[in-house]
């Protein structure tokens, strides 16, 4: 992961701080927690997926809700910070690697390979998602 070349410990517990969230997901979803997982997000926050757009923390917790009743029964999800940086006080941007793991997978596959942007902002003195959006990862 690369991340701020500040020699600051501010800048350093920031980029942490964000390459945290995903973990936070990752719990959320193997609980399938709803609630967890909009926690996550700004009240405001966008969570953008292939065909989808979901916008307002209450909106994803629904959507979160449904899927996890419906076609994310079972599922897991993993996802690895690859890039992160400060974007200015109190924003930042971090990539991840990962995707949905159907029962029995140990490895994302097909469209459930995925890269993702999740856009953080410190609200309050903590990190939470302003955007997510992830698109299916190239094979090789």
């Amino acid at each position: 992961m690369t991340s701020s070349n500040s020699t600051s410990s501010a800048p350093t517990a920031a980029l942490a701080a964000v390459a945290a969230l995903p973990a936070r997901i990752v719990a959320a979803w193997a609980a399938h927690d709803a609630d967890a997982f909009a926690e996550v997000f700004a009240e405001d926050g966008t969570m953008i997926l292939p065909g989808l757009y979901r916008k307002g923390r209450e909106t994803i917790r629904t959507h979160m809700g449904a899927a996890f009743a419906g076609p994310y029964k079972g599922t897991r999800v993993i996802g690895s910070p690859i890039d992160a940086r400060l974007l200015g006080d109190g924003v930042a941007l971090l990539i991840t690697e990962g995707g949905i793991l159907a029962p029995g997978e140990s490895e994302p596959s097909g469209d459930g390979a995925v890269r993702a942007s999740w856009l953080a902002v410190e609200q309050d003195g903590q990190w939470r998602l302003a955007a997510y959006q992830n698109s299916p990862r190239e094979n090789g």
